[in-house]
């Protein structure tokens, strides 16, 4: 395969979250709710001691196998328990680095959830937050010609337009902000992923080195301020507040 046909799939993310483990490794990390080791075992395989919490024995089973097959079983420890009692499931104060990437979008009760998270965290700790973004939603409808969803994703509390939507909840900036506030985090950074991939039709996709020119206009949009709210995904570094 040649470099012009060759499709990149950057992750920012990703490279985000090994950026806050540090070079060095040896991280504490908490990934609430990311069963299946997406996230945990290349941040075991960069030397961090990982705890995963979620709900489900199947995606759990996945975790195992994935640690084993990677040779980083023994840095990666699976706690089964809901994301909202995540703080009778690990000790207080203990993490460096708390992942929670799209879970907000599904449980019960998202300030019980980040409340545990900050409980979880060290005072110097961070904490990686993954959301589904409100506005791209309401492009992405109204693009398909579904109007009338669109318009109740913008208007809705929860950003979903109804029972039969399959997520059950997306955020705007401000909502997100006033989010985890309520836990006592502030947010260190907080970038749209995706501002434009999106918009993208699938049969134009890039390759090589059209994907690097896209690579790059979407870091240079993910810190836009107006901009960034129209992201697939929002992902906020968030910090305890001091006091």
């Amino acid at each position: 395969m040649n470099a012009a046909s060759r499709t990149i799939t950057p992750d920012p993310v990703g490279e985000a979250v090994a950026a806050l483990a540090g070079p060095a490794g040896g991280a504490v990390v908490i990934d609430v709710g990311g069963g299946s080791g997406t996230r945990a075992v290349p941040l075991a395989r960069l030397g961090c001691t990982v705890l995963v919490v979620d709900a489900s024995i199947d995606a759990l089973a996945i975790l195992r196998r994935r640690a084993a097959d990677a040779g980083v079983a023994d840095r990666i420890t699976a706690v089964q328990a809901d994301a909202v009692a995540l703080a009778g499931a690990v000790s207080p104060a203990t993490a460096d680095l708390v992942l929670c990437h799209h879970l907000l979008e599904t449980v019960d009760d998202p300030a019980a959830t980040l409340a545990g998270i900050a409980s979880a965290m060290k005072p110097d700790g961070r904490a990686s937050v993954l959301v589904a973004g409100r506005f791209a939603a309401v492009l992405a409808q109204a693009v398909a010609g579904r109007y009338a969803d669109a318009a109740a994703i913008l208007d809705s509390a929860d950003g979903n337009f109804g029972p039969h939507d399959p997520v059950r909840r997306r955020f705007d900036v401000d909502g997100l902000t006033a989010l985890l506030a309520e836990a006592s985090l502030e947010i260190v950074s907080l970038d749209g992923v995706g501002v434009v991939s999106g918009l993208v039709p699938g049969g134009i996709r890039p390759t090589g080195l059209g994907t690097e020119q896209l690579s790059g206009l979407e870091h240079r949009l993910a810190g836009h301020r107006q901009l960034r709210e129209i992201a697939t995904d929002l992902h906020a570094v968030v910090r305890l507040r001091a006091g």
